[in-house]
């Protein structure tokens, strides 16, 4: 991945990822998000994994991120993208909609800040 490849990467990141680390830890604390999404053998979520990958990415300095890093971004972006096109009807404050995109950093309602 190059640099203008990079910088896109963060910007659409930046974009999407509106949860502070903060705000986020705190998220991935409750049981709301642990219910969410897939589980695998009774585990962690992928979303609850992504979620705590995402607070590091975060944390971290532009410079210090890795190809990884870029790679999980890449996800994120291409996750929520996803996930936004299918958005149910009505209220979805308490939906596990609202809750598996909060799990990958986006809050659709914007109650994070």
């Amino acid at each position: 991945m190059d640099g203008d490849e990079q910088k896109e990467t963060r910007d659409e990141f930046r974009e999407l990822v509106n949860m502070t680390p903060a705000g986020l830890e705190t998220w991935l604390d409750s049981d709301e998000s642990r219910d969410a999404g897939h589980h695998k053998d009774g585990g962690e979520s992928v979303g609850h994994a992504s979620g705590r990958r995402i607070v590091g990415i975060l944390r971290k300095k532009k410079a210090d991120l890795t190809d990884d890093d870029y790679e999980h971004m890449r996800k994120v972006v291409g996750y929520v993208h996803r996930h936004l096109a299918q958005r149910p009807s009505g209220d979805v404050e308490d939906t596990r909609w609202r809750y598996s995109l909060m799990n990958w950093g986006h809050d659709p309602l914007g109650h994070h800040g």
